[in-house]
């Protein structure tokens, strides 16, 4: 309801098991939304969710977005079975982020996390070989996923399939998106000024493929704390969920700003971070050592208008399409929680302004 009355063309699902931060944290003593969701790690299957929200988005007409499936735990042709069907009961608007996954939604899973991207590269050529098969038996080699005689026969929508949204950010993943992206997606925030040259190198491997570098959408996805005034904000600041999720920033951005990841000075943060492991008083205790100019940098912050001012800069860096998730509910005040998604809604109008 709020994404239909703040004018929004899109809705999101993660593809995740467990959650980006410890669920040992997960109390109501530290977070207010603990009161109605107790289990943190409950996510729902995506596409599933996605399949009920296009029979009942009819009149809407959102679009429905997986950020971002993980090319890793599923196999790339239960993936494009999955988008494909969707894109055909949406009437054609679904669309398929993915990326290589992260090593908590694989190894302790039972998932070979060695080599995720090239992995995720042979995932999505395969995607793409499989619906360009016209659904004649087709062979591929490949080191992950060979096909032999393999028949994909999910027809297209209207003579399309749903675009590929790339969650994207090393070098070799930023050359696939510009191989094979129809955007870039990354899913975990960063300087605008990184975000323009990063841009710059996607559209550098587009030009070399022979692809059009324009075609490459600059999307983003964004962690928001917003609140109603300077004194929430603050209190956000200082809620020890958000403070913990900061566990998923590489070790390089810590240092930026002083202080060492509790992880090593190596971490690569979300991708190898394994939430579940870290016990309540740790995890206490490692969100005591984030400075708030690392939450600053990790999420958008502020009141409405703050956030929209800094959405602006990014816009001015590249970004043509962001995608907010609201994480101000995890507030330590359950109404003050509840109570963020008005100003949630006036930054969702906002940015359609920009």
């Amino acid at each position: 309801m709020l994404a239909i009355a703040a004018g929004c063309d899109s809705l999101w699902m993660p593809d995740h098991l467990i959650a980006a931060f410890p669920d040992s944290i997960w109390q109501s003593k530290y977070v207010g939304g603990a009161r109605l969701a107790d289990k943190a790690n409950a996510f729902y299957e995506p596409w599933t969710v996605l399949g009920y929200l296009a029979a009942r988005n009819r009149v809407a007409r959102k679009r429905l977005g997986v950020a971002v499936t993980d090319a890793g735990r599923r196999n790339p042709a239960v993936t494009a079975q999955a988008a494909a069907s969707l894109h055909l009961l949406s009437r054609g608007r679904a669309i398929l982020g993915i990326g290589p996954g992260e090593r908590e939604g694989n190894e302790p899973y039972g998932v070979d996390w060695s080599k995720p991207v090239a992995r995720f590269v042979e995932a999505v050529a395969t995607i793409r070989f499989l619906w360009d098969s016209d659904g004649e038996p087709v062979s591929r080699d490949s080191e992950y996923f060979p096909l032999h005689d393999a028949v994909f026969d999910v027809p297209p929508y209207k003579g399309t399939r749903p675009e590929i949204w790339i969650g994207a950010h090393g070098p070799r993943m930023l050359r696939a998106t510009g191989q094979y992206g129809d955007a870039w997606f990354p899913a975990f925030p960063q300087l605008p000024t990184e975000y323009a040259e990063k841009l710059d190198l996607v559209r550098s491997a587009a030009s070399d493929a022979g692809r059009d570098p324009s075609a490459v959408l600059p999307a983003a996805y964004f962690w928001m704390l917003v609140g109603r005034s300077p004194a929430e904000v603050d209190e956000l600041m200082g809620a020890v969920v958000p403070r913990a999720m900061s566990l998923a920033a590489p070790a390089g951005m810590w240092k930026r700003h002083g202080v060492e990841h509790p992880l090593g000075p190596t971490f690569s943060g979300l991708q190898d971070l394994l939430p579940q492991t870290i016990d309540e008083e740790t995890a206490l205790a490692y969100a005591k050592l984030v400075p708030p100019s690392l939450l600053r940098e990790v999420f958008v912050v502020g009141t409405p208008d703050e956030i929209l001012e800094q959405m602006a800069e990014r816009r001015d860096h590249g970004v043509r399409y962001a995608v907010a998730m609201n994480l101000s509910p995890m507030h330590p005040s359950l109404r003050t929680g509840l109570g963020a998604s008005v100003p949630f809604l006036r930054v969702l109008r906002g940015l359609r302004r920009l």
